[in-house]
């Protein structure tokens, strides 16, 4: 499996792996040339002996895959994973193509951002998880176009029956408890 993730939690992700799925062998592909060139070299490629690779999850950067994207693009990948997956909302952006040549059998998009801000990049989102069901950004528009406040109305109604299969929502209200309500304080400068 291969994540990609912001460089800034690469390490989490390894300390993750290893809290959680002790069990899960992760190996972390680091941003320099040196520590990718070694990853390269000596976990990328099959054991002779058991024909597998020695990890289970490869964890790198953005950066770290648009560098080796010629290398990791080889690899059969069983799972794709992409943290703060809103990267990937341009189609046309250097590592949404990058991760649409990657050969893989499951993809999982990850993000804390309310796909709301227009439909072409939630195409763009829907198009990467199911390119075949997705296929064409044209008539996604069509599906969705709305004319007037009803029309938009029915629009939102149609976007939500067609992404309950595909999306687990999560309201932080919901997950963190203990946490205080908002409170809002509003300051005045004259």
């Amino acid at each position: 499996h291969i994540v990609i993730v912001p460089k800034s939690v690469v390490g989490n992700w390894i300390r993750e792996f290893k809290k959680w799925c002790p069990c899960i062998k992760a190996v972390k592909m680091g941003g320099t040339k040196e520590e990718r060139q070694k990853v390269i070299a000596e976990d990328l490629p099959l054991d002779p002996v058991t024909g597998k690779h020695k990890f289970d999850v490869l964890v790198t950067s953005y950066e770290g895959l648009l560098r080796e994207k010629g290398k990791l693009g080889k690899v059969p990948w069983r799972y794709l994973i992409i943290d703060e997956a809103h990267r990937i909302k341009n189609e046309n952006s250097s590592l949404s193509v990058a991760v649409r040549n990657i050969k893989v059998e499951f993809r999982l998009l990850i993000t804390g951002t309310p796909l709301q801000n227009n439909l072409r990049e939630l195409w763009a989102l829907l198009n990467f998880l199911m390119p075949d069901i997705f296929g064409d950004a044209e008539q996604f528009d069509a599906w969705f176009s709305m004319s007037d406040e009803t029309g938009k109305e029915n629009v939102i109604k149609k976007l939500h029956t067609v992404l309950r299969p595909f999306m687990l929502r999560r309201v932080k209200k919901d997950v963190a408890k203990s946490l205080p309500p908002k409170k809002e304080t509003k300051l005045y400068i004259g």
